[in-house]
């Protein structure tokens, strides 16, 4: 199973939905998702079963965020850059040299003992371990965002055209 591949058909992103998600101001709120849903799992604690809402709208705004913002005028900052290099990622892994690939997987992989930390946490409602664990969880998907931007860096400096962009955009 990919998992990557996973991700993207549950969020259904269309070219369109990935310029706009490409605006930094979706890549740097997307980073709030996961202290939210925390929160609105937390919630239970103080509002009982109703804390399904709160857990409800932090969901929905993990779909709504990629799509929330307008396309960014320029495609070449950090953020945008690691959007696009996600995408080529996706699509055309087989094409990306294997560092990049391995790298990619390993990532992915250590973001995985914070997320059962962070869980844990959230069962026996243990703070430090909910804010340990997202921590643990989160600095590697920074990291992969970074080998993203490598990525979308290399894939244009060999005159690759970008999926979902018209023109090549370094």
């Amino acid at each position: 199973m990919d998992i990557f591949r996973g991700a993207e058909r549950l969020m259904r992103m269309d070219d369109a939905a990935w310029r706009r998600h490409a605006n930094p101001w979706s890549v740097w709120t997307r980073f709030a998702c996961l202290p939210l849903l925390v929160l609105a799992i937390w919630s239970r604690v103080w509002i009982g079963a109703w804390a399904l809402i709160p857990v409800a709208l932090a969901l929905l705004w993990i779909w709504v965020n990629p799509r929330a913002f307008p396309p960014p005028v320029r495609y070449d900052n950090w953020a945008s850059k690691g959007v696009f290099g996600e995408r080529i990622f996706l699509e055309h892994r087989a094409e990306i040299p294997r560092h990049h690939r391995q790298v990619a997987m390993v990532l992915g992989f250590l973001s995985l003992p914070g997320v059962v930390i962070m869980i844990w946490g959230l069962y026996a409602l243990w703070w430090e371990g909910v804010v340990f664990g997202m921590i643990l969880g989160v600095l590697p998907k920074v990291w992969f965002v970074d080998r993203m931007v490598w990525i979308y860096d290399d894939w244009v400096r060999a005159g690759r055209s970008v999926p979902g962009l018209e023109v090549r955009h370094v």
